[in-house]
């Protein structure tokens, strides 16, 4: 479920330069995802936290945007500065940003 108190920034927003995180799951990911996001997926981010590059805002993905709006909450609640991408994955691909694969078509699963 989507909590109106989720910072929430839509596709177009993400700025070329700014860091996105997806959550997605391995398989998730190797099917299709931004060429320079940062790939932690939400099964292993409490571990992995720390890997978090110190830029923010984050601007956090996942398919559709219920995993990453779980993320935000979280990450605002340690205190930092994250976003979730409206629409997730899908909006991405079909605004037309990049997509690539580890190979072959990059798609979104």
């Amino acid at each position: 479920m989507f909590h109106s108190s989720v910072p929430t920034v839509d596709v177009a927003s993400v700025p070329a330069d700014g860091v996105l995180l997806d959550v997605r799951e391995q398989d998730e990911w190797d099917a299709g995802h931004a060429s320079d996001a940062v790939h932690i997926p939400m099964s292993e981010f409490v571990a992995r936290i720390g890997e978090l590059p110190e830029a923010e805002p984050l601007y956090v993905v996942c398919r559709v945007g219920g995993r990453s709006a779980q993320v935000v909450q979280y990450l605002v609640a340690q205190g930092r500065e994250a976003l979730n991408v409206d629409g997730g994955m899908f909006a991405w691909e079909a605004a037309g940003r990049g997509l690539v694969s580890e190979g072959g078509e990059a798609f979104v699963l």
